[in-house]
């Protein structure tokens, strides 16, 4: 079975995702109150670890972006490699290109690297992968075998549910593959405002798709919480077109 997907964000009430741009809390210690928030919502979902995009990794301790390396074949580095114990946290960051290098194998407090690469990566690559201890696995020649990926870190990796914490075109390319469960939405009591900030969702498609096709939001719950935030959660049900 593939782990429950619950899409966890935090945005103002535009929906945008930028906190920095918000307008302040009236007690004026808005970045500490967004993260105190958000984290406990976090860890009262539970689950086993989270799941973000390459821009968000790289932000991390330990963790540089550099051009893809020189390809090599060895078809013994082609399968996916686990270098975890089963019941680490982790965090799975979606990185196609393999672009990402770790001098680290953690990364927030103990999670452990899982990374979802193209089938194109390089076998040097892979080998860096592994003298690092990072697990990997993949997801297609494009990276377009995302719903694979998903179903393999619950068939092979042994992962329950994990948070998808974005961001927008992350978030995007889940909602239009139909792999997100749940969203769980912490609105701050602020506004952005401007045109072209990114947003919780942003799939990078045609004009006329609609990523959010053949699924409806079920309502869960709604809650106030302190200092003005709201805490919503959806269930992501599949309509019979999709089915």
């Amino acid at each position: 079975m593939p782990p429950r997907i619950i899409c966890h964000m935090i945005s103002s009430v535009d929906g945008r995702l930028v906190s920095s741009r918000w307008t302040p809390l009236p007690n004026g210690n808005s970045e500490q109150t967004i993260n105190d928030h958000y984290e406990t919502i976090a860890d009262h979902l539970g689950g086993d670890g989270f799941i973000i995009g390459r821009n968000t990794m790289e932000a991390f301790d330990g963790i540089s972006s550099r051009t893809p390396l020189t390809p090599r074949e060895n078809n013994d580095l082609r399968d996916h490699y686990i270098a975890h114990h089963p019941g680490e946290p982790v965090a799975v960051v979606i990185d196609p290109s393999g672009k990402l290098h770790y001098q680290t194998n953690t990364i927030d407090n103990g999670h452990r690297v899982i990374t979802i690469l193209c089938d194109s990566v390089s076998d040097v690559y892979l080998q860096e992968l592994r003298n690092a201890g990072v697990s990997y696995l993949f997801a297609g020649p494009r990276c377009e075998n995302l719903e694979h990926a998903i179903a393999m870190l619950g068939l092979q990796f042994g992962l329950k549910m994990l948070l998808l914490e974005g961001g927008g075109v992350i978030n995007g390319t889940f909602l239009k593959s139909g792999l997100i469960d749940e969203i769980s939405l912490l609105i701050y009591p602020g506004i952005d405002g401007l045109s072209g900030i990114p947003s919780i969702f942003e799939y990078h498609g045609k004009e006329d798709e609609r990523p959010g096709s053949g699924q409806t939001l079920r309502h869960i719950s709604t809650q106030s919480i302190n200092d003005g935030f709201i805490w919503a959660r959806y269930l992501v049900e599949k309509t019979p077109s999709r089915l």
